[in-house]
């Protein structure tokens, strides 16, 4: 499965510290979301879910049954970015983007990845470019703080490339 949500970008330490906020014995996710912005500077319950659901597509939460619960695992940077390419909708073919042309700018990236939004998305959004555009830069962002990606003012470059 292929998680769709991506929040505003952050660092490793915030996604530990938003892992942390997750208790070890499954709770629902209205007291999972107010344990993340009782812990984290999230602000609100909203943004709380999507870091709920993205913390679940890197394989740091686990949802079972009876609500959400911490995995053992530590947050370390290979293993979030291998999830992230895996698991975020946008993030494979993005990279594999960028790899292939070397470097590209938000908008250049977000040509590449249209042909992959689902008509459904087209259909949901009344301005789906904006929002499908801004998806990509976070998605991006994401690429940097995972190292799977570096960004030299305006253009995104994968670590390789000089």
């Amino acid at each position: 499965m292929r998680y769709k949500v991506a929040p505003e970008p952050r660092d490793l330490d915030f996604l530990a510290d938003a892992q942390r906020a997750v208790p070890l014995v499954p709770e629902t996710v209205d007291d999972c979301c107010a344990r993340l912005v009782d812990r984290t500077d999230v602000s609100s319950r909203d943004a709380a879910r999507e870091y709920l659901t993205f913390l679940e597509a890197l394989e740091l939460v686990a949802e079972t049954p009876r609500g959400y619960e911490r995995e053992r695992a530590d947050p370390e940077q290979t293993a979030l970015a291998d999830a992230f390419e895996r698991r975020v909708f946008g993030a494979s073919e993005l990279l594999g983007s960028v790899r292939a042309a070397g470097s590209l700018t938000v908008d250049e990236a977000f040509d590449r990845l249209r042909e992959h939004v689902p008509r459904w998305e087209r259909e949901r959004h009344a301005d789906w470019e904006r929002e499908w555009r801004e998806r990509t830069e976070r998605l991006l962002e994401w690429a940097v703080v995972f190292g799977l990606a570096t960004r030299d003012t305006d253009r995104y470059r994968h670590p390789s490339e000089p």
